[in-house]
């Protein structure tokens, strides 16, 4: 939840992030593939990189264990399969929101991770409001509208807005921060 509203991603965004994707050092992020098949970079929070160092230790004892077990294959995107065929296997293709079940081929026997699945996220959210007790609607993508809605007015100008969410219409970018 934190990623979706300190760096503004929807939620698929985020489940499909691969380790490469994270850049500590920069406080940057890179959305692959985005809507409308683009890319982009975000701010990765400061505040967030201990918890997300720390989560990415437990998935790599994941990856090294299914690699011990000879499986720990990733879907990768596109031709990217043919031009690298061991980057399925590589830490820095690894999804930094792993399913805890392996998928399972059953014509090729082959096994691997896909990214978690959407609806943990949401329940997780409707469930976190719920217990705040927030009473108005919302939900993941509510932390992108809150992204930007912050960034305005803190004093951001809308065009960097508009660049970090990867809206390609500054109309969009408008409507998300509330603004007329």
């Amino acid at each position: 939840m934190g990623l979706l509203y300190g760096s503004g991603l929807r939620l698929m965004e985020a489940l499909r992030l691969r380790v490469k994707d994270l850049d500590f050092e920069r406080q940057e992020l890179t959305v692959r593939n985005g809507k409308g098949g683009k890319d982009r970079m975000t701010m990765l929070p400061q505040s967030l990189v201990i918890q997300l160092r720390r989560h990415l230790q437990g998935v790599h004892r994941l990856h090294q264990s299914d690699l011990a077990a000879g499986w720990s294959k990733v879907v990768m995107p596109y031709a990217l399969a043919r031009k690298y065929p061991n980057a399925a296997q590589q830490w820095a293709w690894q999804l930094v929101f792993p399913q805890q079940k392996r998928w399972h081929d059953p014509e090729s026997g082959t096994q691997g991770r896909h990214h978690m699945d959407p609806s943990i996220v949401q329940k997780a959210v409707k469930l976190a409001l719920a217990k705040a007790g927030v009473a108005k609607a919302a939900g993941c993508h509510t932390f992108r509208h809150s992204f930007a809605t912050h960034l305005l007015e803190r004093g951001q100008d809308i065009r960097t807005i508009q660049e970090l969410l990867g809206h390609q219409d500054i109309r969009t970018t408008m409507i998300y921060t509330h603004v007329a």
